[in-house]
């Protein structure tokens, strides 16, 4: 049985070299590579080369690399443990629905997506439709040129770090529910926009709260027709949702990191009986969803459209990391974890949303259910 592995090219050789070099000196400069500052600079490290977003055409700042060459990237990023980047939703989501739905105008966006000089969110969840995306309120009403937006929307990642935003209002109250969605692009600085961090269990505030107050935006902001913005939405969903496969074999990557390094180390040999089984079962647990992530990414190397398997995958991921979090807390053990050792508690405490983002368990489970095992939806009492 093959494992799906996607094996090399001439792209990711090159931006292999470029890592392998790379990285090193940038993690000498930039000791808390986490940092949003430190992430900025690597950003522009990376945009030197076009290195930010290779699948991107070259007229937009990219490489014009195929879905296999820029799968291929993706793993020697993952391979090498590379930094993250500030503007990731820039470039992974918002850029790429750009390109695909926006005008020229609105295409002067892209190198200030890749430089790091805008830093984008999505403003679609909401206080009364998180994963039901298409139950969303806020309004946006024509007047002459402007939109006037009205709502809350919550959960905005990088709400309070971001310049903009890809915005979805209802602009046909009288439509059906995935009708009369408009998308937006603004700037996050016009008068009426609020934003309040949202604080976290693990002391971070990686996400906002968004209010509109009358907040003018022109017409000539729409991105794709009006009253067309689901099918907007649904290119910058696909979009995220692409990176599950990915998300699946860094996870892997991880847990063997970390088995390997229980065993180096001699910790393992410390272990309880009870503790040694649960890091095995992790251990096979992580290659499993390796192995499913990277026949995905076998298959989009191939030319063919993943389907409701990414949501296989996205399940099994979220559960993974989950567990995972727990096992390596307890391994540490609870004065440990919460004293000492801040990462594992906040790894621990992280993983919680894992579950949530980009598409709750309970949602996931009830699109396998219907698109993969073909079962009838409950009729509603």
């Amino acid at each position: 049985m093959t494992d799906g592995t996607v094996r090399t090219s001439a792209a990711a050789e090159e931006l292999g070299e470029f890592l392998r070099d790379a990285v090193p000196a940038f993690r000498k400069e930039w000791p808390d590579e986490h940092s949003f500052e430190a992430q900025l600079a690597w950003q522009a490290i990376l945009n030197e080369g076009r290195w930010v977003a290779p699948a991107w055409p070259v007229e937009h700042g990219g490489r014009g690399l195929t879905p296999a060459e820029n799968v291929l990237c993706e793993q020697e990023v993952a391979a090498i443990g590379a930094p993250t980047i500030a503007g990731t939703l820039g470039t992974k989501n918002v850029g790429p629905t750009i390109i695909g739905w926006g005008t020229e105008s609105q295409r002067r966006h892209l190198p200030r997506i890749l430089s790091g000089e805008e830093i984008w969110c999505q403003g679609f969840s909401e206080p009364d439709a998180g994963s039901d995306l298409a139950g969303l309120r806020t309004r946006a009403v024509i007047d002459g040129d402007e939109l006037v937006v009205n709502g809350e929307k919550v959960w905005t990642t990088n709400g309070m770090r971001a310049t903009h935003c890809e915005l979805l209002v209802r602009t046909d109250p009288e439509a059906p529910k995935h009708k009369g969605i408009s998308a937006l692009l603004t700037r996050l600085d016009r008068p009426g926009i609020e934003r309040r961090p949202i604080r976290q269990m693990t002391g971070g505030s990686q996400f906002a709260a968004m209010s509109f107050h009358d907040v003018r935006i022109p017409i000539a902001d729409l991105l794709g027709p009006l009253n067309e913005g689901w099918r907007v939405t649904t290119t910058t969903l696909a979009h995220e949702r692409s990176g599950v496969a990915m998300f699946a074999t860094r996870l892997e990557q991880e847990i063997v990191g970390y088995v390997h390094h229980l065993a180096r180390s001699g910790l393992a040999a410390g272990l309880s009986g009870v503790a040694r089984d649960e890091v095995a079962r992790r251990y096979v647990e992580g290659r499993v969803v390796g192995i499913m992530g990277r026949k995905t990414l076998a298959s989009v190397v191939a030319g063919r459209q993943p389907g409701p398997e990414q949501q296989v995958i996205k399940l099994a991921w979220s559960l993974l990391r989950q567990r995972f979090s727990e096992t390596r807390f307890d391994v540490v053990g609870l004065p440990a974890a919460v004293g000492l050792d801040t990462t594992t508690s906040e790894a621990y405490l992280g993983a919680r949303s894992a579950t949530i983002a980009a598409g709750t368990t309970e949602v996931l489970k009830n699109i396998l259910a219907e698109r993969v095992l073909g079962l009838p939806r409950e009729a509603a009492p």
